[in-house]
């Protein structure tokens, strides 16, 4: 089914579908693409943000790096991002939080100094698929990894949660986990998580929490906070207007994952279903609609994305060559 590449694409679909949408009003967005959100790529190539442009560091790094520890992954990652903050292609009003972590970074400072750490925005989510679809890592290795690459710029606890929580709920959609069954094994995640320091340091201590437990269960509270409101959204079964109304506008992690996993869920079946509705969408579209396209292609492939997209999106080369080294 190409699941890796399914998801790498239709993140980067998503992305692009969204991207005109950003800072719009629901109004106006329905107004001009109907109810339905935008459905067709425009453009050649058809241009993305910098979400998609972030992801392919962190998944690009993850095949340059020696191996996946904290210790060989971390600077091959640091690299990567300071690579994209000084591109010329880094004109797509990329998040000043990413930017003033790459300033501190690119100084050499240890990342867990140079990480906001108040900061729980959506760059902290929305760039980690790659470790949702990279095979044969370990369960900590997943994990550990996916918040290490949020910290790197994001160091709020509830940033490093929703992180960890986006490449699982890839990882377990690509291995065929029904989608009826994610929300439910999302918040089972959200209990008795721990703080892991091997992957995080001290990064704790900036916080001014007691405890590093004290620290990152913030996170899992409000990551559980923002997959409640999915829940009972669902439940209800009132699906149209405007996702951000239901489950929040996106500019924070759990945003972006809970309004994401909304839009996808309603309809995972429907996979540009999926990527319209996260596009017409308040607040964050791009994101949005980033995230809900890579849950949609890791569970059905490649190949449930309209042909020829795979050939029009900006970046193809590169997102292909990612996708045929994990499928």
């Amino acid at each position: 089914m190409r699941n890796a590449s399914g998801s790498l694409f239709g993140l980067a679909y998503g992305d692009s579908l969204g991207k005109p949408t950003e800072f719009q009003d629901y109004a106006t967005i329905i107004e001009r693409y109907g109810v339905r959100g935008p459905r067709e790529l425009t453009g050649d190539p058809a241009l993305v943000t910098d979400d998609t442009q972030m992801m392919l560091a962190v998944g690009e790094a993850l095949v340059a790096a020696p191996a996946l520890t904290p210790g060989d992954y971390e600077p091959v990652l640091r690299q990567a991002f300071l690579d994209w903050a000084a591109s010329p292609d880094n004109n797509r009003a990329p998040g000043m939080t990413c930017l003033r972590a790459c300033a501190e970074l690119a100084g050499g400072k240890p990342w867990q100094d140079a990480s906001q750490i108040h900061s729980k925005g959506y760059g902290a989510n929305m760039r980690v698929t790659p470790l949702g679809l990279a095979p044969g890592l370990t369960e900590d290795q997943r994990a550990g990894a996916a918040q290490l690459q949020a910290g790197l710029t994001h160091g709020h606890p509830t940033g490093l949660a929703a992180s960890e929580l986006t490449a699982l709920a890839v990882r377990w959609l690509a291995d065929g986990l029904d989608p009826q069954d994610l929300l439910p094994a999302l918040r089972a995640r959200c209990v008795g998580q721990g703080y892991r320091e091997d992957w995080l340091g001290d990064l704790w201590r900036r916080s001014g929490a007691e405890s590093p437990a004290a620290f990152i269960a913030v996170g899992w509270a409000e990551t559980d906070a923002a997959l409640a409101r999915v829940d009972v959204a669902l439940r209800r079964g009132d699906t149209g207007g405007d996702p951000c109304l239901v489950t929040g506008e996106g500019w924070i992690a759990e945003e972006a994952l809970a309004t994401a996993l909304y839009c996808y869920l309603i309809s995972p079946d429907d996979p540009v279903a999926v990527l319209g509705r996260g596009a017409a969408s308040s607040g964050d579209s791009d994101s949005i609609a980033c995230l809900a396209g890579a849950f949609a292609g890791a569970a059905l492939g490649l190949a449930a994305w309209p042909a020829g997209w795979d050939r029009r999106i900006e970046y193809a080369d590169r997102l292909r060559a990612l996708g045929d080294a994990w499928d």
